[in-house]
């Protein structure tokens, strides 16, 4: 049975959510399941804008079928080519074998990888600037080349002033049944799933989400339809600012996450010793993160937000224990940026952790590492503690001044 909703008179919303996928893209866990949406616009012609993930097809095709009633479908707008966005391409053509489909060439080059049925005549390639009069519509074709993807590109209905935004402005999460951003409490019930899927699918690209800002400022939106998560009709300012910091590499918050690992425990307490100092040092927002238990995804969301990071981990065969190596080469591997971190490490015997994460973090555009470095043999010992109020000083120094500059 179809289940849609109306964004306006004029264009509906299709999609429809997964709640059984344990993993988006097998790598990150989405306990909320996630949702895939699709529009479509009638007037004089029709046009989707994007289709769904496999996962969800029949119930794609029924919401289709319905908003169409009756009605042929003349366009099928092709905004992002991943398989989540794009399953059903040929689904829709062998229905609607008169569909035109409207893309970028990297998109149309794209479906010609991903699919082996002839595409004849109907491909449409589009560029920055051009425009399709539907009727009393007229889309406008914006690119956002790796956004995140070489191909991508959002669409601007223009007497509406909706922007069909593809996987920008999107979240984790499936929808129950609220659709749009003022019929929930986005920003504590959708928010932390906003900023982990921003920083781990987009955070990379922060230029060129930078750069589609600047497209979208010259905009005047009412609506953004991304393809996961609420439909935006409200507050988007707000949103947009949230995109402007996570995309600048700004931290969203002043705030301090502690990310440890710890073989027996000992590591862990120093961590936790380091925490107490801190919030006597009147820092409050204070999160301590097993590495080994926390997937990197929440890690990577977690820096994002936090102006500043402390690592605290152990030697292992010589090396840096394993799952720090792996979170912190995750934060390299998406351009984090102007954070302030400092170090703890821990060794029975050749110890080398601290070296190494110096070394990684290093490697980190504009990322600060506190030169008060805690070295333990093994644990804790009580004449350290004095090195650790030292460290506790500096990082609370630094924060202070963060607070002040802001």
């Amino acid at each position: 049975m179809y289940c849609t909703r109306k964004i306006t008179d004029h264009i509906h919303w299709v999609g429809g959510s997964d709640r059984r996928l344990a993993l988006f893209e097998n790598l990150f866990p989405i306990p909320r399941g996630v949702s895939y949406n699709s529009y479509m616009i009638l007037d004089e012609k029709t046009a989707l804008v994007d289709t769904v993930d496999s996962s969800i097809t029949r119930q794609f095709l029924e919401n289709v079928e319905h908003v169409l009633n009756g009605r042929s479908l003349d366009y099928m707008i092709i905004n992002h080519m991943e398989p989540d966005h794009c399953a059903n391409i040929e689904e829709l053509v062998y229905r609607y074998p008169q569909v035109k489909i409207v893309a970028s060439a990297k998109a149309i080059q794209m479906i010609r990888q991903f699919y082996a049925f002839d595409l004849g005549d109907r491909p449409m390639a589009v560029k920055e600037g051009d425009s399709l009069c539907l009727g009393s519509h007229t889309l406008h074709f914006v690119m956002a080349p790796m956004v995140h993807w070489p191909e991508v590109m959002m669409t601007y209905e223009s007497s509406e002033k909706v922007l069909f935004s593809a996987d920008a402005f999107g979240t984790f999460g499936a929808l129950d049944g609220n659709l749009f951003n003022d019929e929930v409490n986005f920003e504590a019930e959708w928010l932390e799933d906003s900023r982990r899927y921003y920083s781990n699918i987009v955070g990379k690209y922060g230029p060129q989400v930078q750069a589609v800002l600047k497209k979208a400022a010259g905009l005047e939106i009412q609506t953004i339809c991304p393809l996961h998560g609420p439909v935006w009709r409200s507050n988007i300012a707000w949103f947009l600012d949230k995109y402007d910091k996570w995309s600048r590499y700004e931290p969203e918050e002043q705030a301090l996450a502690i990310f440890y690992a710890s073989i027996y425990g000992n590591t862990e307490n120093a961590a936790s010793v380091l925490a107490s100092m801190l919030s006597q040092a009147g820092i409050k927002n204070i999160k301590m993160y097993d590495v080994s238990s926390t997937h990197v995804s929440y890690l990577v969301s977690e820096a994002w937000r936090c102006s500043h990071l402390v690592f605290a981990a152990p030697t292992y065969n010589m090396n840096l224990y394993p799952p720090m190596e792996a979170a912190i080469h995750d934060l390299k591997a998406l351009n984090l940026q102007n954070r302030t971190a400092a170090v703890i490490d821990n060794g029975t015997w050749a110890n080398a952790a601290g070296k190494q994460m110096r070394a990684m973090l290093g490697e980190l555009k504009n990322v600060t590492v506190l030169e008060q470095p805690l070295s333990l043999s093994s644990a804790l010992k009580e004449d350290q503690m004095e090195q650790m109020k030292e460290m506790a000083k500096a990082i609370a120094d630094s924060y202070s001044r963060s607070v002040r500059e802001k």
